[in-house]
């Protein structure tokens, strides 16, 4: 993909998260009622409603390309390109009223995943990243923290309860233990705070692709990592969690004990 064509799908993609994340806010911190899916997770109208304006814009603006998304089938490539949506990540922080939640989008070509969005409608910020070109967060440089000991760090996660969930509580105590601070601010959020500075690492101990899709680009370009719990470097996981790059080592050390 040629540069010229990258920054033109790049600047589409944060106009269109731009666009579902205020189909969102309408229904934000009102009544809206959820479905409960096959896997025991919610879904809303405010996640279908953001979905479909996502795949509507995506397919007039880029037709042959791909289109996987949470809600809806997948649409098969035609151009070796595909886009990952996830409209609503943090769908229970959503129907809570809690502001941290994001519409994700990510553009997987044939090597990797070139570039990703992550907007965060209701606190009005935008992360994005393509591969070689850096990762911005509201029209700034982002960069990871310089925190180099985990007992220094500030850790994310997003459930308690899905450590127990996986049987990966044991692993998790070990990062827990040895942390300055521990904060369940999760979702795509937590991995933010990590891609800004604002954290060192966040922790899922199970994810989807669409869960996963901007956050490997943006994490990479912003001198950080986002892996697996093995240390592969992968929006295909079981698992994941993101670091500073700092603590890298230490952390994945801590989980295979």
């Amino acid at each position: 993909m040629g540069d010229v064509d990258a920054q033109t799908r790049l600047e589409a993609a944060v106009e269109v998260a731009h666009a579902a994340g205020r189909i969102t806010l309408r229904y934000f911190q009102s009544d809206v009622e959820p479905e409960w899916k096959a896997d025991a997770t919610p879904v809303t109208v405010a996640d279908r409603e953001a979905e479909t304006e996502i795949r509507r814009r995506l397919e007039r603006y880029f037709p042959d390309d791909g289109l996987l998304g949470e809600e809806f089938p997948e649409k098969p490539s035609r151009s070796g390109y595909r886009w990952i949506i996830d409209p609503i990540d943090g769908t229970k922080s959503f129907m809570h009223g809690v502001p941290l939640y994001g519409v994700l989008l990510a553009l997987e070509g044939p090597d990797a995943v070139d570039l990703g969005v992550v907007h965060l409608p209701a606190l009005a910020e935008t992360v994005w990243a393509r591969r070689g070109a850096g990762c911005w967060w509201n029209g700034r440089r982002a960069h990871v923290s310089a925190v180099a000991r985990l007992e220094e760090a500030c850790v994310c996660y997003t459930s308690s309860a899905s450590f127990a969930a996986e049987n990966r509580e044991e692993e998790w105590a070990r990062v827990r233990a040895r942390a300055r601070l521990v904060r369940g601010w999760g979702d795509c959020y937590g991995h933010l705070l990590v891609a800004t500075g604002r954290a060192e690492a966040s922790f899922d101990p199970a994810m989807s692709p669409w869960d996963c899709g901007p956050l490997l680009p943006i994490l990479t370009e912003a001198g950080g990592t986002f892996t697996d719990w093995t240390g592969r470097a992968t929006i295909y996981g079981p698992d994941a969690f993101s670091t500073n790059g700092a603590l890298f080592p230490a952390i994945l050390a801590a989980l295979k004990g």
